[in-house]
């Protein structure tokens, strides 16, 4: 999880993230390094409604993964990358699945 947080740190330097992370524990280990411009937002318990990604994951399941055997984690790779690309190409789409209010910063 530490190398995950610091490439995506690295990947996004000009930004300051907030990442909702489950309870898992590799995501409250005392021993992760959380890069400044990264914080982690857990959720509760047992409540993986509110985990905005978990919404990205069953609309590419639906979508994309449905009854599907894939011949090579290439081609798996290959469809992942369309259904992420296709997804962050409809900013509405997107919004529908990951704007929940209690995400929403005050002005």
């Amino acid at each position: 999880m530490s190398i995950f947080l610091r490439q995506v740190s690295l990947d996004f330097k000009v930004y300051f993230m907030i990442i909702v992370v489950d309870q898992a524990a590799w995501h409250m280990s005392k021993n992760l390094d959380v890069p400044e411009n990264i914080r982690l937002v857990p959720q509760p318990s047992h409540s993986p409604e509110l985990n905005p990604v978990e919404h990205l994951w069953e609309e590419m399941r639906e979508k994309y993964l449905h009854n599907i055997a894939f011949k090579s984690i290439d081609k798996l790779e290959d469809t992942l990358c369309t259904a992420l690309n296709d997804i962050s190409n409809d900013p509405e789409r997107l919004k529908s699945m990951t704007n929940f209010p209690y995400l929403k910063l005050p002005v």
